[in-house]
């Protein structure tokens, strides 16, 4: 469970590293609405988009990455 849990964090942050960079490509000059203001509510946004994705599975990287913890860690009888 804590496996499923950490796998999913990862992905959230990894999805908001991509979100990040894209949002460093200005493919328009600058926003009329821009400034400070509209960058902390885009990271904002961005941040909630990427825990949405991950809780939903959206990608599927927090699935592999358990799957590939768990063949690592070995298993204990119990």
């Amino acid at each position: 469970a804590q496996m499923a849990e950490v796998s999913q964090q990862f992905e959230a942050i990894f999805v908001r590293q991509m979100l990040a960079e894209a949002r460093k490509s200005h493919f328009g000059g600058e926003d009329l609405l821009g400034g400070h203001g509209m960058d902390t509510f885009r990271q904002m946004q961005d941040e909630r988009f990427a825990d949405i994705a991950a809780e939903r599975g959206s990608f599927g990287l927090a699935k592999m990455i358990a799957a590939q913890l768990a063949r690592q860690i070995p298993q204990e009888n119990t």
